[in-house]
């Protein structure tokens, strides 16, 4: 099919879009649990702060939390530069910084439908549980988080999602820079702005629709396959 005729180029910020897409969301799932299990169940003073920190990307408009991780994590902004300073590790201008800006603007996604599996989990079955003699760690990994699986999974692939559809917080921390912070929605206004390249931001288009297509019904599949396992058991 000619849409698929993707020139090299074009085939690297596909690459760099599922790359990272993938470790933002990878990144994102453990401080996700915790934080969505703090939520759910803790019982603290500041709860509605937290809660209003972990959803602040969603409010913002991207390029001020892209700006603000430049503030943050530039060379010279203080994480930034001890960083590399210290560990050798470099986020602005870089793809790590591209999964960075995407694991923190997905970061709410995951945070919120991990958060609502974990409060639809019946609390009886975790004192159940717990009378029998499991501490809370073990009640959490045998009880509450194979209940909460269709949700971890869902607040993956809403964060995978995210993140290749992510422009302005990536953009703004990272720029456009083909074959190392170019993804698909960059390659895709790169596009528009020149004469003629209506074609190929068509074809990227489509394969974008494809790649989020195919990681929804990846996971409706999934969610209904763990369904029907735990009705069995």
């Amino acid at each position: 099919m000619e849409w698929l005729d993707l020139s090299p180029e074009e085939w690297n910020a596909v690459r760099l879009s599922i790359k990272v897409a993938t470790w933002a969301m990878v990144a994102s799932l453990p401080p996700g649990l915790l934080i969505a299990l703090l939520l759910a169940r803790g019982k603290f003073w500041g709860k509605s702060i937290v809660n209003g920190i972990v959803h602040l990307p969603l409010i913002l408009p991207p390029v001020v939390t892209g700006y603000l991780l430049l503030l943050t994590f530039g060379r010279r902004g203080p994480a930034g530069a001890f960083l590399a300073e210290h560990f050798g590790i470099v986020f602005s201008f870089r793809w790590t910084g591209a999964a960075l800006a995407c694991a923190i603007m997905g970061f709410p996604l995951m945070v919120r439908a991990i958060r609502l599996s974990i409060e639809a989990v019946d609390r009886r079955l975790e004192a159940a549980a717990g009378t029998l003699g499991a501490n809370p760690i073990w009640v959490f990994l045998t009880i509450t988080l194979p209940l909460t699986l269709p949700g971890v999974i869902a607040g993956m692939i809403l964060s995978f999602a995210k993140a290749m559809g992510e422009f302005g917080a990536t953009i703004t921390f990272v720029s456009n820079i083909p074959g190392e912070t170019q993804t698909l929605p960059s390659a895709i206004y790169t596009f528009t702005q020149v004469p003629g390249g209506d074609a190929g931001a068509l074809r990227l288009t489509l394969v974008s629709i494809v790649i989020s297509m195919a990681a929804l019904i990846a996971s409706e599949a999934l969610s209904r396959r763990l369904g029907r396992r735990m009705d069995l058991e």
